[in-house]
């Protein structure tokens, strides 16, 4: 049995690959039974697309590694509080649990009252730090390049 730091290594792990390839260094992990179903990073910069969070690419991976649109069985690991958007989708999902490092006390669903669904666990703050640590990292770069 593997832990939610386990799986949060993980996670941050791409979430360091997303920082190398210029995007907003978020990473997730879908886990079932001890197994990972699918891994994913944010890609809103080389799609274009302002909804290819980590967590919407890492529900799509599991829904079709699972074949069911329901998640109801895993867990999501991700280095950031998944945003409103990404809320909506795990809501629909009904993942059964929802691990996450880093707050986001600006756009986070944490902010608005319950958006995951009833049944959903959350736990927050596992690698909170290195997760921070990491978005800081990001931003501070982009901030010295423009300007």
């Amino acid at each position: 049995m593997y832990s939610d730091e386990h799986f949060m290594k993980l996670a941050l792990n791409l979430a360091h690959q997303a920082f190398n390839e210029n995007e907003i260094p978020v990473g997730a992990i879908i886990v079932n039974n001890n197994q990972i179903i699918a891994r994913a990073y944010n890609l809103t910069q080389r799609l274009c697309d302002c909804t290819a969070h980590a967590e919407m690419q890492a529900i799509t991976a599991a829904s079709h590694s699972i074949n069911s649109k329901y998640l109801l069985n895993c867990t999501l690991y991700v280095t950031l509080e998944p945003c409103v958007m990404c809320a909506g989708a795990l809501f629909w999902s009904q993942i059964q649990r929802v691990v996450y490092g880093a707050s986001d006390i600006k756009r986070g669903f944490s902010i608005h009252q319950s958006l995951l669904h009833p049944k959903t666990e959350i736990i927050a703050g596992i690698l909170e730090t290195e997760s921070k640590q990491l978005l800081q990292s990001f931003f501070k770069a982009r901030r010295n390049n423009n300007g």
